[in-house]
């Protein structure tokens, strides 16, 4: 996982939120796994479509850093791994689906009306 050269200089609860939960992955992930309650990693790739396996393992690496995301491992052969939301990561949703109506509302023509490969809208959040 890429570890910065410099400390993180949140100043405000909005930045601290924002770097938890935005980007174009970190709440995809998010919307998924509330959809889905629990993946095992292949299935989460597989929803999620276009994701590199390296932006996926960092992005739950990080939303698990954040305590957003748990990560349960069955010592099984061959190994078996299941991600979550915690409360934590289910307290975000109602943020990220006044986020995405903001979005419908005020995106225009920057956005794709069907959201295709979005699974927010399919009823994740």
């Amino acid at each position: 996982m890429y570890t910065p050269k410099l400390e993180k200089d949140i100043r405000c609860p909005l930045e601290y939120a924002l770097d938890v939960f935005c980007g174009k992955w970190k709440s995809r992930i998010i919307c998924t796994l509330a959809r889905f309650t629990t993946m095992r990693y292949s299935e989460l790739r597989t929803e999620l479509g276009n994701i590199t396996d390296t932006m996926l393992a960092n992005s739950l690496k990080e939303l698990q850093a954040d305590g957003m995301v748990t990560r349960k491992q069955y010592t099984e052969i061959p190994p078996k791994v299941e991600y979550s939301l915690t409360k934590k990561g289910y307290s975000v949703i109602p943020l990220l689906f006044k986020i995405n109506e903001w979005g419908m509302e005020h995106g225009g023509d920057k956005i794709d009306a069907i959201c295709s490969g979005c699974p927010t809208h399919k009823d994740a959040c």
